[in-house]
């Protein structure tokens, strides 16, 4: 699995942002099926750690620090995993990553460890 974000940018504070994760690489549609996908970040100078992450059912589970204010979505037909961030925040400021994992259980969590593919990363600053 291939994945590839799109979307980063340099924004003022209370600005919004829509992150794009471009999905190639499945053998099959029914393989797809069982993966779900996630956003992580990475703040400068500290650890990574999950954002927002949905199953292949489209059901979504965020982390506290942005409940409310990012939303993640998937568009099975165009092969892509979206995040619309809004009200962002100084403290959003990071280097966002998308991945996937096999099975909805993987993602729930957003652990780092359970992620089988990750993308490069999109680079979202938020000035004051």
């Amino acid at each position: 699995v291939q994945l590839v974000e799109s979307g980063g940018g340099s924004v003022q504070s209370g600005g919004s942002l829509r992150l794009s994760c471009e999905v190639s690489g499945f053998t099959s549609s029914s393989l797809k099926t069982t993966y779900c996908w996630a956003w992580f970040r990475q703040p400068p100078g500290k650890g990574r750690e999950g954002v927002a992450s949905i199953g292949s059912d489209g059901r979504p589970s965020y982390a506290d620090a942005i409940q409310g204010r990012f939303t993640i979505s998937q568009d099975n037909a165009k092969n892509t995993v979206s995040l619309q961030m809004n009200s962002l925040k100084p403290e959003d400021t990071a280097m966002y990553y998308c991945a996937a994992a096999k099975y909805w259980y993987r993602c729930r969590t957003m652990a780092q460890v359970d992620m089988n593919s990750w993308g490069k990363g999109t680079l979202v600053t938020i000035s004051s």
